[in-house]
């Protein structure tokens, strides 16, 4: 397990000016594409909103949700839908979450957390684990979110943290409570699992 480094305070236009830093790195050690997966619900999108202005080489960045609700693209409820409105115009592929879907290396696997230990769409119910053989799975949250309530593809624990950088996003102090829980080894739940797996640098922005 790599210890996190936890940021605190940290604004929407410091978090992008982070991702700045790193996808710019990434690109500039390959010549080819790099690779983020990017978290749903509403506190990613003023980030990336921010990021899309830095001057990156959008065309060589493919960015993937970290999971999806089942509905389609031009429901309220669909990440990746909102996902390209917002970076298809500056050149970025966006990709959709489709069952037979085959995620790459990330640069930067970044994830949410919910107030139930959730990452991703995986869920306490859904038992993730951190040697699944899957990267991809449908799966369905019992209680289903009643903001939400659709069945989800989401990336595996694996599929996760095949990336050279982890980050978190979390506001709330109950949230970043239960974080740090979980960086401590005191509960089991889906994000605790993420940790205890996690061999890359990982950084939580509070």
């Amino acid at each position: 397990m790599t210890s996190p480094r936890i940021v605190s305070a940290a604004t929407d236009s410091q978090i992008a000016d982070w991702l700045f830093e790193h996808l710019s790195a990434a690109l500039a050690g390959t010549g080819g594409p790099v690779a983020i997966t990017v978290p749903g619900g509403s506190t990613p999108f003023p980030i990336l909103a921010e990021l899309a202005q830095r001057p990156l080489d959008w065309s060589r960045i493919a960015v993937w949700p970290g999971d999806d609700r089942i509905v389609p693209e031009d429901h309220p409820a669909s990440n990746v839908g909102r996902i390209r409105a917002l970076l298809e115009p500056v050149g970025a592929k966006v990709v959709a979450l489709t069952e037979h879907a085959v995620p790459p290396h990330f640069a930067v696997a970044w994830l949410g957390m919910g107030g139930d230990g959730h990452i991703a769409s995986l869920f306490p119910n859904t038992d993730p684990q951190a040697d699944d053989p899957l990267s991809l799975r449908r799966l369905t949250p019992d209680p289903l979110p009643p903001e939400a309530p659709f069945d989800r593809l989401s990336l595996t624990i694996p599929a996760l943290l095949d990336a050279d950088q982890v980050i978190f996003v979390i506001r709330g102090t109950d949230k970043v409570a239960l974080f740090e829980a979980a960086t401590r080894g005191e509960h089991d739940l889906p994000v605790a699992r993420l940790l205890r797996a996690a061999r890359q640098p990982v950084t939580c922005f509070a």
